[in-house]
């Protein structure tokens, strides 16, 4: 590996940095004379527990800087895993963020959102020079937790937490809690699908990142192949990914070849289709691999299962 500090790619630096898991919050702030502004942001991160101290960092291109730069506090709203909406909303530029979000006024008068996993209202505490960015230091002054499940951006995409899959292995001496804890979640259906994703995915994502595109870009691809021609709000809800991500998967789909982008949104291009095709071929091929040892009418019954739950019928 190259340890030369030359010139890179920016766009690969930040894709790379994207290995990095983090949640997604709006951070909100609100001046003296009223003027109020959100940004979704996933730098935010703790400094110190005393003084209760958090950062996070905006670009200085952002025009919610003055904002910040003038209000005595902010709040971090830490978005719960059904707000993926309320992160793409935040994300785009717009003269009136809050026009139609249900919110509510917090210290200094910053914007407090509800439903939130978790929410920490801060004093203005110090401001750092981080290069192309603003790294801003806040001093909670209060907090709440609800218990909310958090969103999760990894990679590009939005995700959700999940229990890992590995348990120390059984033994004779192990704690009577210990036993029926792992009795109770092997009978709990919720936690056996998760695990069984996880299974899928330890085999299939290698493969499909073997084909040279990332899991936001085949993602994408895969879904124009269904539906040829796609606005960008249309793309938004079918792939669950933020708009920044789908833009710059459109980018470099349409560098390959892959996507064009017309007046009425993305468009598959023919060398895109058979890219897709591949990629369909690969989900199949794993897919037949996983299911082998299952008769017809296991399949059956388990797709019916699948479609009913993801249908949302009772």
């Amino acid at each position: 590996m190259s340890n030369q500090a030359t010139a890179f790619d920016s766009k690969a630096f930040r894709r790379a940095l994207g290995n990095f898991a983090t949640g997604v919050t709006v951070v909100t702030a609100r001046t003296a004379d009223g003027t109020q502004t959100g940004v979704t942001a996933n730098s935010f991160n703790s400094v110190s527990l005393d003084p209760a101290l958090i950062l996070w960092s905006i670009d200085k291109r952002s025009g919610s800087c003055k904002v910040f730069e003038e209000a005595t506090h902010f709040a971090v709203n830490i978005l719960a895993a059904d707000q993926i909406e309320l992160s793409n909303h935040f994300a785009r530029p717009g003269e009136d963020k809050f026009a139609g979000i249900e919110h509510s006024a917090g210290l200094g008068g910053a914007p407090l959102l509800p439903h939130t996993a978790a929410c920490f209202q801060c004093e203005a505490y110090q401001t750092v020079d981080g290069g192309d960015h603003w790294i801003l230091i806040g001093k909670v002054v209060a907090f709440e937790d609800t218990g909310r499940a958090p969103l999760v951006y990894h990679q590009g995409s939005y995700a959700v937490v999940m229990p890992h899959s590995r348990f120390p292995a059984k033994t004779d001496n192990q704690p009577a809690a210990v036993q029926q804890l792992k009795g109770r979640l092997n009978d709990n259906l919720y936690y056996l699908m998760t695990q069984a994703v996880r299974a899928y995915q330890a085999d299939y994502a290698p493969l499909q990142l073997s084909t040279g595109l990332r899991t936001s870009e085949a993602r994408m691809l895969m879904v124009l192949q269904q539906t040829p021609s796609l606005s960008l709000k249309e793309l938004l809800t079918e792939v669950n990914l933020p708009e920044i991500e789908v833009t710059e998967a459109a980018e470099i789909l349409q560098r390959k070849g892959l996507v064009d982008l017309t007046d009425d949104g993305y468009r598959i291009t023919e060398q895109g289709v058979e890219q897709a095709e591949a990629l369909w071929r690969l989900a199949e091929e794993e897919q037949a691999k996983m299911f082998s040892r299952f008769s017809e009418e296991e399949l059956a019954t388990f797709k019916k299962v699948l479609s009913t739950l993801a249908s949302g019928s009772n």
